[in-house]
């Protein structure tokens, strides 16, 4: 298996040669020795043709080296992807009186399902990032005249000081259907704004299409069928833990039940559920929202994060006296989620009896179907520990294009862990027997890097996502 060639440019070779020609001719920089440009250009383009046109753009002689399709389209995504406007998805965004230009940035980063615009100045520029898919990507450049202006009306927007510079702000700009968090963070060339878009309506999540396999789903469905107990989803920030909690909620949400939940931030809005904003501030603590829940006859409590031993204890008692608990712990494992309760003071024998379900969740960003390309696996490339004799001949490498804006990826799939808990786990945790693997595998429960593993090798994403993975194997 040999190792994919990859081309490296300097900075001033990438600077060379602009964007536009680049994509066009499909072409990289290789060279430039006085009036001589080398290139490499993509085997599927006519090598004369190119070299014609592009002496006459250039007016200097032309030497054309072809390289394989994937080996050039890969470093025209690495290193064109934001400089042209018309092909990488970046342009100068020019502040006026006639353009509301915080607008168009919050419609744009909405219509493209972004949870965050940056807005962030440098040196000799300022520039907007919108997260996609988990990644920033930049999207307009702002002169430096311009970005004062462009923080004030922000901050105007969000009812903030315009005069205080100095100190970071927090506020917020309610927007059609949704709320953008505002955060204000002044830096060495002045103020960094992130917003974040919250608030979305969430009647469009459903559990059968969050990207648990057909056992999962089952267990897991057992687990919230159950009228009391509690049900833990782990997982680091932005693995799509609220968005499981949500699609369960919506599916737990009927006439006959009582749903109240306690959050940081709010999230999604959903009719039927009595949604509290977490604040802290005041005292309106998670623990201080529980205890007030109790007294509300809830069915169902949904808590954002069990972040201390309080708020663990009290969960567990509200499973106890009948409730169903949903909530999510960080924790690296399904059944490291055990452990993480009983080092919060959780007794074992407690544990045992209320927990109905742990679920370690991940996101991996999917390959995008209109450009990705097929290359031979390097075994260089795989973890040291990863038995070779189980890796594929070749596999899917994310290329870029203009439907995924140029990272090579459109859209993420959850990957789950999921582990009902039966008797003969109860009795586990009731002991404290934390090596359980062997009755995980007889029972069919899938890792995370398992389920990592088919999704690579199936083509839905690439091995760069899911190496992290893959190294727990």
């Amino acid at each position: 298996m040999d190792k994919q060639e990859k081309i490296e440019l300097t900075q001033e070779l990438q600077q060379s040669l602009k964007s536009e020609l680049a994509w066009h001719f499909r072409i990289v920089p290789k060279d430039k020795s006085g009036d001589v440009h080398h290139f490499y250009l993509d085997e599927e383009m006519d090598e004369q043709l190119v070299r014609e046109e592009l002496e006459v753009i250039l007016g200097a002689r032309v030497v054309l080296e072809k390289k394989d399709s994937l080996t050039v389209r890969q470093a025209l995504g690495t290193y064109y992807r934001q400089a042209d406007a018309g092909h990488r998805g970046t342009s100068e965004l020019k502040i006026n009186a006639d353009t509301d230009f915080v607008d168009r940035i919050i419609m744009e980063a909405d219509a493209l399902g972004s949870s965050d615009i940056h807005i962030e100045i440098y040196e000799d520029r300022g520039r907007v990032r919108i997260r996609i898919d988990g990644h920033l990507i930049e999207r307009y450049s702002i002169p430096l005249e311009n970005y004062p202006e462009l923080v004030n009306k922000v901050k105007i927007r969000s009812n903030l000081d315009i005069s205080e510079k100095r100190l970071p702000q927090d506020g917020r700009i309610q927007y059609g259907d949704f709320d953008i968090r505002v955060s204000i963070l002044p830096t060495l060339h002045g103020e960094k704004i992130v917003l974040r878009i919250l608030g979305h309506d969430a009647s469009s999540i459903s559990i059968d299409s969050v990207g648990m396999s057909e056992k999962e789903l089952k267990d897991y469905q057992e687990g919230i069928k159950k009228p009391n107990g509690i049900i833990l989803i782990s997982g680091p920030t932005g693995s799509g833990k609220t968005t499981t909690l949500y699609a369960t909620l919506k599916l737990l949400n009927e006439e006959k039940r009582n749903i109240v939940t306690v959050e940081d931030p709010i999230e999604y809005t959903l009719e039927g559920i009595n949604q509290v904003q977490l604040k802290e501030d005041i005292g309106l603590t998670f623990t201080a929202a529980l205890r007030s829940f109790l007294r509300q006859d809830p069915d169902v409590i949904m808590l954002g994060e069990i972040r201390d031993s309080e708020t663990a204890q009290m969960a567990i008692r509200a499973a106890l006296t009948g409730h169903l608990v949903l909530s999510t712990i960080h924790t690296n494992s399904a059944w490291g989620t055990i452990s993480r309760l009983i080092d919060m003071g959780v007794p074992p024998f407690l544990l045992s009896n209320t927990i109905n379900c742990s679920v370690a969740q991940r996101l991996v960003r999917k390959l995008c179907n209109d450009c990705k390309m097929l290359a031979p696996v390097s075994e260089a490339d795989l973890p040291l520990q990863y038995d070779r004799s189980h890796a594929p001949e070749e596999h899917f490498v994310a290329v870029g294009c203009e439907s995924c804006h140029y990272t090579g990826y459109k859209g993420r799939q959850a990957i789950y862990e999921i582990i009902p808990i039966d008797n003969e786990l109860s009795n586990c945790i009731k002991e404290q027997n934390m090596r359980v693997e062997d009755l995980l595998t007889t029972r069919g429960i899938k890792s995370i890097g398992e389920r990592a593993d088919s999704l690579w090798k199936s083509g839905v994403t690439t091995l760069e996502e899911v190496y992290p993975f893959l190294l727990n194997q």
